[in-house]
């Protein structure tokens, strides 16, 4: 899961960066905010790096913009992903600001299953890449989950959110690179040899789905190219000839566990979009993602249509 990826990364922070304060709005155990190498902020004793903050996401969320106006430190706090609709207005007010502030929301689709819709989020991710001057991350596997955590470190200007999952993930980035690929938002994962006949387009959790259908369509005599997009707002910024090496001239399939809008930018008029329709529902992660209709079959029968190849 990336959210434990997340505790492993910030276990390598702490010692280096001082001033990294954490917390969490009363789901310590569920984002993976807290280390080992953490002390508690007790009353009377504020010498620790880490405080409970409590059943309360918009306080938290303005206490982290007090602390990084005050400056010296660097707060990230945690919640569900649902719950950034309750510390939205501080989150705004980041962003407004411009002040480095990090968000870790876990719990980030229909992937933490039995919850159910209430704690579900569908149309949270569209509305906060909505909000100017703020990341929102959505990491593939524990490289990116890393990646994502320095760009998030490293630019001072743009609070950020790193949207995490509950249910685990298989290591996509194998093959060990000097570069942050997740800095320019977007890059190639699988490239086929020869030629594309369709760009499977997908951020967190959905990019192992793009990979598996990949796989299939190739047996199937379709060359599918994988691209991960850990960051729309990263991405947007590079120039045009970037974008159009990584997302290429052929028909695109967008593939994530929420709502489509804001995905037309990437898929075009012609793009198929694989995701959510509506609320979500109770079940384990698994069976809601079959139900749903976010499978690498799905994938692979969009990519079929988009091609006009019928399927061996």
């Amino acid at each position: 899961a990336t959210r434990q990826s997340s505790q492993k990364v910030l276990e390598n922070l702490l010692p280096v960066v001082p001033g990294l304060i954490g917390g969490s709005a009363d789901l310590t155990g569920s984002n993976g905010t807290l280390t080992k190498l953490h002390t508690v902020v007790k009353p009377g004793d504020f010498s620790g790096n880490y405080i409970h903050y409590g059943v309360r996401e918009h306080g938290m969320a303005a206490a982290m913009n007090g602390l990084s106006l005050h400056g010296g430190i660097v707060p990230y706090g945690g919640t569900f992903l649902v719950f950034s609709d309750y510390c939205r207005p501080s989150i705004r007010l980041s962003a407004l600001m411009g002040k480095r502030v990090i968000y870790v929301m876990t719990h980030d689709s229909i992937g933490l299953g039995e919850d159910g819709p209430t704690h579900q989020p569908v149309e949270q991710l569209a509305a906060l890449r909505a909000m100017p001057n703020l990341n929102v991350f959505r990491p593939a596997d524990s490289v990116e989950c890393a990646e994502c955590w320095e760009i998030a470190l490293g630019t001072e200007g743009t609070p950020s959110i790193l949207a995490l999952t509950r249910q685990g993930l298989p290591l996509l980035r194998t093959a060990h690179t000097e570069a942050n690929l997740s800095r320019k938002g977007a890059y190639v994962l699988i490239e086929p040899a020869g030629r594309r006949d369709v760009t499977l387009i997908g951020t967190g959790s959905e990019v192992s789905l793009a990979v598996t259908a990949a796989k299939a369509l190739q047996g199937q005599g379709i060359q599918a190219a994988v691209v991960s997009m850990p960051c729309w707002e990263l991405f947007v910024d590079q120039d045009q000839g970037y974008q159009d090496a990584v997302l290429g001239t052929v028909p695109r399939v967008g593939i994530e566990a929420a709502v489509e809008f804001g995905w037309q930018k990437w898929l075009g008029p012609q793009g198929i979009f694989v995701g959510m329709r509506g609320f979500g529902a109770s079940a384990p992660g698994e069976e809601l993602y079959k139900h749903f209709g976010i499978t690498a079959v799905a994938v692979e029968a969009a990519a079929h249509h988009l091609t006009g190849k019928s399927k061996k």
